[in-house]
């Protein structure tokens, strides 16, 4: 433990790719300035579809191997950011990327929506214990946009917080650790609607654009507590997103996922506290996640 550094920050995702669009610029901010940044990915992401025509065999309805294409896609991300700790909850694989909501593959053995939350959570506890992170940041209870494994990864990540502190709780898996502060994923609603006027104006080739609420977690400014200007690691963020090639095309700073419709690239990344270190005060904004840590 005393070989990690002062700051430590864990941010908990659903499937490969989702920790770029949503965190790289902050991700990339973070280690740059020396923190210890880990992420746990808790589904290979093996229900994604598959961008490039040829890539296309790797589709779950194909020859399949998506999952195991998506690790290497994801350790390119990572490099891109500067981020050394990047690891799969239980292990690569040991969860199934459950589909999109209401599709056959949520109920699937080994789905990660069919699966205990207590049951995931002891993985996550383990790293918890371990890593000691001050901050945790992942999706608020709808996942953002409601995608069942966005859904789980909330409801682990908050009950592995929960169990993480508790004496009782597994002693193998370590000390008990309480992190200081957690944040979940949001957009303000006017960067949001200034972000896709740009985008209108801006005559890209998208073949069409993506509504406002297609961007997980936009809520109004009212609950935004913390604000993170990633603008230096604009270019870091970008080069992730590229390298998860299956999922995401970018186009200048624009990109579009499967359904080929435009959407911003936002570089500076937006967060709402719910948990620890106090409530920001009314009409304030933190501009650092370890803000009031250690104080």
């Amino acid at each position: 433990m005393s070989e990690l550094p002062a700051r430590r920050l864990l941010l908990v995702h659903a499937h490969p790719d989702d920790e770029s669009i949503n965190n790289g610029a902050t991700m990339a901010k973070y280690a740059a300035e020396g923190a210890h940044v880990a992420l746990v990915t808790c589904t290979l992401g093996e229900e994604g579809e598959v961008i490039p025509p040829d890539l296309a065999h790797l589709a779950p309805d194909r020859e399949g191997g998506l999952g195991a294409h998506r690790i290497g896609e994801l350790a390119a991300a990572m490099k891109h950011l500067g981020v050394t700790d990047h690891r799969f909850l239980g292990g690569p694989g040991r969860f199934r990327d459950s589909g999109m909501m209401g599709a056959e593959q949520n109920h699937r053995a080994g789905a990660f929506w069919n699966t205990d939350v207590d049951d995931a959570a002891g993985y996550l506890v383990e790293v918890i214990r371990s890593l000691r992170p001050q901050v945790l940041i992942t999706y608020d209870p709808d996942g953002g946009y409601g995608h069942p494994d966005h859904i789980q990864a909330h409801r682990v990540a908050m009950r592995a917080a929960e169990l993480a502190a508790e004496p009782g709780y597994r002693q193998e898996l370590g000390e008990p650790h309480t992190i200081a502060k957690i944040y979940w994923n949001r957009v303000p609603r006017p960067v949001a609607e200034g972000a896709f006027a740009r985008l209108h104006a801006a005559n890209t080739d998208f073949p069409g654009i993506a509504a406002i609420d297609d961007v997980p977690g936009v809520v109004d400014e009212s609950d935004i507590t913390t604000e993170i200007d990633g603008t230096a690691y604009a270019a870091a963020k970008t080069a992730a997103m590229r390298a998860h090639a299956t999922q995401i095309a970018v186009r200048g700073p624009y990109f579009a996922l499967s359904n080929d419709l435009g959407q911003p690239i936002f570089t500076t990344e937006y967060y709402q506290l719910v948990s620890g270190a106090g409530a920001v005060a009314a009409g304030r904004r933190e501009h650092d996640v370890f803000e009031g840590v250690g104080e």
